[in-house]
Parts: C-alpha cells; structure tokens; sequence
C-alpha cells in the first residue's frame, strides 16, 4: 500500500454510472487522498485507442475510479482515461490503484 505520506493532494472522485436522457450520469462525489503526477503523454484507452493523457493519480487500493469518471484534482476537473488496480498479490509491494485522466 502506499504510504500515507505520499498521498498529499485530494481528488474529488465522481464515479461514472452510465449515460442517460441527457448525457452521462455521474455517482455521489467522494474525497479521496492521493498522489498526483502532471504529465503529459500518449496513453491507450480501455478501447485501445490513443488519446494525451495530462495527469496521472495514484489512490489507495480499492479506490473506485471507473473509466468516465469525473475527477476534480488540484482545482481542475478532468475526466478518467482508464484505472488500473496494481496489487502485488501479498508481495511487499506499493499497493494502489492507478488512474490516468485527461
């Protein structure tokens, strides 16, 4: 898991349920501490297409962040690209769920 220390930002999570009548239909906001790395660099979506992703934020694991979330991070509101959940299966490893944004 990751340590407590590293996790100095916060990121409103607003997870994506779906689109509806009006457009996409969002969950309960939830305030989550994480890491955030700003950079800017060509990742693959969940469709495997290529898209710029701007920043990329690490949460503790079982963070729900489903792709299509909106994720407000350091003032600005960007959208989840994809998350990945990286678990090292009980090894001694950095546990922690991994979302690119837009």
């Amino acid at each position: 898991m990751l340590p407590d220390w590293l996790l100095r930002h916060q990121a409103q999570i607003e997870p994506f349920e779906g689109d509806g009548a009006y457009g996409p239909v969002y969950g309960a906001a939830v305030t989550v501490n994480c890491l955030v790395d700003d950079e800017r660099r060509m990742v693959r979506d969940a469709q495997g297409a290529e898209t710029v992703s701007d920043t990329t934020i690490f949460f503790p694991p079982r963070t729900r962040c489903p792709e299509g979330s909106r994720v407000t991070v350091n003032g600005r509101v960007t959208t989840a690209i994809t998350s990945f959940s990286r678990d090292g299966g009980g090894l001694p490893t950095p546990d922690h769920v991994e979302v690119v944004c837009r």
